[in-house]
């Protein structure tokens, strides 16, 4: 059992890979743009979720949790997709519109993490694997904690999104609060207690049920796993996923291609995949969410500490780390 991170002493490699793809496939920088039919999809699946919490408000509990098991988590899992769509402002040319379908991208999603995840999200890109700037990393009470036991890791995945906020305390360089997390609290209080008095508890119930299973103990979960997690012999830093959930998850299993190009929208990752066969098709990549869900719960030779870090900042200056010509190079 490893009972520590993985430690590199290399740089974080999507940066390298940018530069070499855009040198030997330069069309592909064509698809650096945005999408702004995305925030006719986060409309959309908003007023899904509430009309289907509407429609189960007096049905029986057993289908009100089978409901946001089988439906209500992927509806919220794309709008976790479309939030990070948002944070990389992929969807307007201006932050504060991006910033605001964020919001709107956020109602069914129970607790305010639009605003937050911006911040976090994009550091992760620019200093992936540092321990003191990467949220995506597990604190190393918390690896320790959840050992490789199945019982540790099924309640780390339960809980995860509450596991992340313990992590804000690490992020010291990380403005916690401002107006812009205040307004998303305000518009979240708001949203779930409307929810509460007109539709009633067993549609509040199913919101509240179908976040925690679109992000935790639910094969959608693995997503977690797998864009991160060594989980193959070889010491890889990011991994994709290729299976048939994409067409449901708007291709966020693509995420080598997103971390070497985060200014391409989901509807072009695809694409990327395809105009630089020669270094991507050489990568090992899940094909199956589901199989690697059970395979993280029961293999003990994973474990949270099946992570690469680095010590080294890089040459990045702090304070571009969320401009646009930033994220272009990944």
């Amino acid at each position: 059992m490893k009972r520590d991170f993985v430690y590199s002493t290399q740089g974080e490699p999507h940066r390298i890979r940018t530069k070499r793809i855009l040198k030997d496939y330069p069309d592909i920088r064509k698809l650096i743009g945005k999408n702004p039919l995305t925030f006719w999809v986060i409309l959309g699946i908003v007023a899904f979720q509430i009309v289907l919490a509407a429609l189960l408000a007096h049905q029986s509990w057993w289908l009100v949790i089978a409901a946001a098991y089988l439906v209500g988590a992927f509806a919220d899992h794309a709008l976790f997709v479309m939030i990070h769509e948002c944070a990389h402002a992929l969807i307007f040319k201006g932050r504060v519109p991006n910033r605001l379908a964020g919001m709107l991208a956020n109602i069914p999603l129970v607790f305010p993490s639009s605003v937050g995840f911006e911040r976090y999200h994009l550091k992760h890109h620019t200093f992936q694997g540092v321990h003191e700037l990467d949220a995506d990393l597990p604190n190393h009470w918390e690896a320790k904690l959840i050992n490789n036991f199945f019982v540790g890791k099924a309640l780390w995945l339960l809980l995860y999104p509450l596991v992340q906020l313990l992590r804000i305390g690490r992020l010291k360089e990380i403005k916690p609060v401002d107006g812009w997390n205040i307004l998303n609290l305000g518009i979240q209080i708001v949203a779930m207690a409307a929810i509460w008095w007109f539709l009633g508890p067993k549609a509040l119930v199913f919101i509240v049920a179908s976040f925690f299973f679109s992000i935790g103990l639910h094969p959608l979960g693995a997503r977690w796993i797998q864009e991160h997690y060594l989980v193959e012999d070889e010491e890889q830093e990011t991994y994709s996923y290729y299976g048939v959930l994409n067409t449901v998850a708007f291709n966020v299993g693509y995420h080598n291609e997103h971390h070497d190009f985060p200014s391409v929208p989901w509807n072009k990752l695809p694409l990327i995949k395809a105009g630089a066969p020669s270094y991507y098709n050489s990568l090992h990549a899940h094909k199956s969410w589901t199989l690697l869900f059970f395979r993280f719960l029961f293999d003990r030779e994973i474990s949270l500490f099946s992570r690469i870090v680095r010590k080294e900042r890089g040459k990045v200056p702090l304070t571009d780390m969320a401009t646009p010509d930033r994220e272009l190079v990944g």
